[in-house]
């Protein structure tokens, strides 16, 4: 397996930003939270909690997960096409258990509740009703403007939450259509975004003139653009537009091609013409750069 890095390029940060006052916030009541075991030794044990968060665009459900003691720093986690569900619960219960809180929303509250899907593992790209159901949802969030008002509505919400540390920046990941995601994110709220990371994220380089890559001279996070070999044979001068935003506004960014098919981190993912799309191996390797990236940076 190959691997491209961009060398760190570091830029000052800029002082802290709240913008509460931008939106309402409400947390779902009668919803217990449950304190669950994450494994042997010294592994914490998790909160999770179905919470409502108020944005200018309606009520947005999501899946917030913190460690049951203390305060830590905040992480919003962007889905894939398919949405809040389970295996997308499993990544934010596992990060929580890395000492994060971590919000999990469903990015397609405009459209309806989460789940639309349970489980992508059964999902047939090549059927033409997968993208009638996935075009509506996506372009939900796609809309102009719709990221970033909840970008910053997440962040609020999070920074509310007693067991955050709001002394600390936040972090945010996304995958698939959530590597665009969190770029619109790290540039709405640069005050508080510390870090950012994109796994085989999708359309960060395009010639549409609101591009995500276009975003660079607004974020102020460390990023990490860890892109799929199939997604690079198709587009390979991507990672080379996006090195050079980053290097020309002064980000710090790693951008990385991994030799996986796009979707290699999520467990969840189907089978592409009978061949396994996530890798465990290539996974692990991107979360162990992910908590690389966070306790780095979010300090």
């Amino acid at each position: 397996m190959s691997a491209q890095h961009e060398s760190d390029v570091t830029r000052p940060e800029a002082s802290d930003l709240r913008r509460r006052e931008f939106v309402a916030l409400s947390v779902a009541t009668g919803v217990a939270a449950t304190a669950l075991p994450c494994g042997a030794g010294a592994a914490p044990a998790v909160v999770e909690k179905d919470v409502t968060i108020t944005t200018p665009d309606g009520a947005c459900d999501a899946a917030y997960f913190h460690p049951a003691a203390g305060k830590h720093p905040a992480v919003v986690l962007w889905t894939d096409a398919f949405g809040l569900r389970p295996s997308m619960r499993d990544m934010g219960r596992r990060l929580a258990a890395d000492g994060y809180a971590v919000l999990v929303p469903n990015p397609f509250y405009r459209v309806g509740k989460a789940p639309f899907y349970e489980t992508a593992a059964n999902v047939d790209f090549k059927d033409k009703a997968t993208f009638a159901k996935i075009g509506p949802l996506m372009g939900s969030i796609g809309a102009p403007g719709a990221a970033e008002k909840d970008a910053i509505a997440f962040i609020a919400f999070l920074d509310a939450q007693p067991e955050v540390d709001t002394a600390r920046k936040v972090g945010t990941q996304g995958y698939c259509m959530g590597g665009a995601l969190v770029l619109r994110t790290a540039a709405a709220v640069p005050a508080r975004v510390g870090a950012g990371a994109s796994f085989h994220g999708g359309g960060l380089v395009s010639d549409k003139p609101d591009a995500p890559y276009m975003l660079a001279p607004k974020i102020k996070a460390r990023l990490l653009v860890a892109i799929a070999g199939s997604d690079d044979a198709k587009q390979p001068e991507a990672k080379d537009v996006l090195r050079k935003a980053f290097a020309d506004a002064q980000v710090s960014a790693t951008v990385e091609v991994f030799a996986d098919k796009h979707g290699w981190c999520v467990p969840d993912m189907p089978k592409d013409d009978g061949a396994p799309i996530y890798n465990k191996a290539d996974a692990e390797r991107a979360w162990s750069e992910l908590l690389a990236l966070y306790k780095g940076a979010l300090a």
